[in-house]
């Protein structure tokens, strides 16, 4: 058997493949409630034989979305249809995840099919915060840096969205602290020039998501999988960089964080990234080696054999697939026909199986 088919077991789950759909922003809410088209975009890759499907970045405030049409899980509100999704997902033998997440500076967005530039307040936008009043764009409106109280909120706002996480019916939180979302704004000197307990030191600029991990933690046992995404490096001098995340790493797999899930860029808009199939794979092969930790790699990962590879090398534990599975929902499927390995089908499907290669 192929190691791309094979389970994996992370703390009470085991995943039926290392194959993971990778959240992807759909800008498709109003108020951040899901409606049908989550179920179905969710639901199909479910069909399609993913192990693992991390919903998109889902706000745990108002003013952390990225775009209007974001997700959100301030609300109780917002549970009962997230619930019908997650059950869903687990009928056909997948595991439904939620990615956490704020965006800090890099919100109050339009929608990328309508041009994606940012919303000011009097044009049904809101104010942003961030650690500093750094934008992102020179000529975008500065965001509001974050007071001692601001960033208590935060914390309790990732806490309660934990506790409706569980009441939705997720079996795993990832959360995400890459592509220059908040988190990464305080990881970065680039972006954060705070005087406070939260600047200025590596320990200082870790601080705000370490102290989130460990309120998740206090309602989100461990006995269940706890994922971090990461931006491994900014791709700009004097930024965050490969040695910081891995310095990062292992300071969450004390903090019994199960799986960095790793990823680049997205805090600076002059970033020079050097794209190429599999670029980020080393990032997830370097943090995986030197702290032992588990790592998914993502980015340009498009073909089957590309990602058996991978793993078989040992430079990542999973695989997580963004745009290959907006183009190919059942990729699963059709890597099972690539690499001559067996996978199981949805009933109602079997009929198209494709026999084995000879």
């Amino acid at each position: 058997m192929s190691i791309l088919l094979s389970p994996l077991t992370i703390k009470n789950i085991t995943l039926k493949n290392r194959i993971v759909v990778s959240p992807m922003c759909q800008y498709s809410a109003e108020d951040g409630y899901a409606n049908d088209w989550h179920l179905v975009h969710l639901g199909s890759r479910a069909v399609g034989g993913a192990a693992l499907i991390i919903q998109e970045a889902t706000a745990v405030s108002p003013i952390g979305r990225i775009s209007p049409g974001d997700l959100g899980i301030w609300s109780d509100g917002h549970v009962p249809v997230l619930k019908r999704i997650t059950s869903f997902i687990h009928q056909q033998g997948s595991v439904a995840g939620i990615q956490l997440a704020h965006a800090g500076r890099k919100a109050s967005f339009d929608v990328p099919w309508n041009g994606g530039k940012q919303i000011l307040e009097k044009d049904g936008g809101w104010k942003t915060v961030a650690p500093s009043a750094i934008p992102f764009h020179d000529q975008d409106e500065p965001p509001v840096a974050l007071t001692g109280s601001d960033i208590e909120k935060i914390k309790a706002d990732f806490k309660a969205a934990t506790l409706r996480s569980i009441e939705a019916g997720y079996q795993v939180i990832e959360i995400h602290a890459a592509h220059g979302y908040l988190f990464h704004q305080f990881f970065s000197p680039l972006s954060n020039t705070r005087t406070d307990e939260y600047g200025g030191s590596f320990e200082n600029r870790i601080r705000l998501l370490i102290e989130v991990v460990d309120i998740v933690r206090e309602v989100w046992t461990t006995e269940k999988p706890l994922f971090v995404r990461i931006s491994a490096t900014d791709w700009a001098e004097k930024g965050w960089s490969p040695e910081d995340s891995i310095q990062l790493s292992a300071i969450l797999k004390t903090k019994d964080v199960d799986l960095i899930d790793c990823s680049s860029g997205g805090n600076i808009h002059y970033q020079e990234i050097p794209l190429f199939p599999g670029y980020q794979v080393q990032f997830s092969d370097s943090i995986r080696k030197e702290t032992g930790i588990l790592t998914g790699a993502v980015g340009l990962i498009t073909e089957a054999k590309q990602a058996e590879e991978i793993l078989q090398e040992g430079k990542a534990d999973l695989i997580l697939l963004a745009r290959e599975l907006l183009r190919d929902a059942y990729f699963p499927l059709h890597a099972a026909f690539e690499l001559d390995d067996e996978i199981k089908w949805p009933d109602q499907y079997v009929r198209a199986k494709p026999r084995k290669k000879s």
